[in-house]
């Protein structure tokens, strides 16, 4: 059920959709379960599915902006009245303890925000990320281009505090890793990470993601707007 005795807030979860009507509704009801206290919001790019129907009655706002992961989370979090922002994806499993643990890893001051990274040390989307709002609003959120925008927004949180990974686990579904093949996409990400940390440009980037979706043929609306996810 929607927290309809929401008071103060601490940590407000924003989820960014686009057609996700097959799994958003038992995802909110995980969260409810597992985040008690949390402010809920989704966040809507235009669904044609009936995604945002399914949401009413468990998330606490939704929201509709224009497509695009970085668009929809700025969106977001100008309405989230949680300290905490914590951004989440549709098909992430969360543990019980996480609304415990991010609060705890930030009640020191020095630490700007976190929850899990890769070998390189870079935040991405599907790590579950979290910031002070206060932060988030200061560095102007993130960067509103089609790819990588996750790890751009983290570099920059670095630069105003500590980052630490807390001893949570996030599970996120391999449905992307299934479309696209697992080791030809695992082996593409490494490609796209170690040129993005080199300084390749954001336009090469993209070009060389968008001819590898368009080789493995995805023509989901979801392919579109959100793959390949870095």
């Amino acid at each position: 059920m929607k927290n309809s005795s929401l008071g103060p807030v601490n940590i407000s979860i924003i989820v960014p959709v686009l057609n996700e009507a097959a799994i958003i509704r038992r995802f909110l009801q995980h969260l409810r379960a597992t985040a008690p206290g949390a402010e809920i919001i989704v966040v809507d790019g235009g669904s044609n599915d009936g995604t945002v129907e399914l949401c009413r009655g468990l998330a606490d706002h939704i929201v509709e902006s224009a497509r695009g992961r970085a668009r929809q989370m700025n969106t977001g979090a100008q309405v989230a009245h949680g300290k905490i922002l914590w951004f989440l994806h549709s098909d992430s499993c969360i543990a019980t303890n996480s609304l415990k643990a991010i609060e705890n890893v930030l009640a020191d001051s020095r630490i700007a925000g976190d929850l899990c990274v890769n070998l390189f040390r870079i935040a991405l989307g599907d790590r579950g990320l979290f910031c002070r709002r206060e932060n988030f609003l200061a560095l102007d959120g993130y960067p509103e281009q089609p790819l990588l925008e996750d790890a751009d927004f983290y570099r920059k949180l670095r630069a105003v505090g500590r980052v630490r990974q807390i001893p949570v686990t996030i599970q996120t579904s391999a449905r992307r890793y299934e479309a696209l093949g697992p080791v030809r996409t695992s082996l593409f990400y490494l490609l796209i990470m170690t040129l993005y940390l080199a300084g390749t440009k954001m336009s090469v980037l993209e070009k060389m993601a968008g001819r590898f979706a368009s080789r493995r043929q995805i023509r989901t609306q979801r392919s579109e707007i959100y793959e390949p996810v870095l």
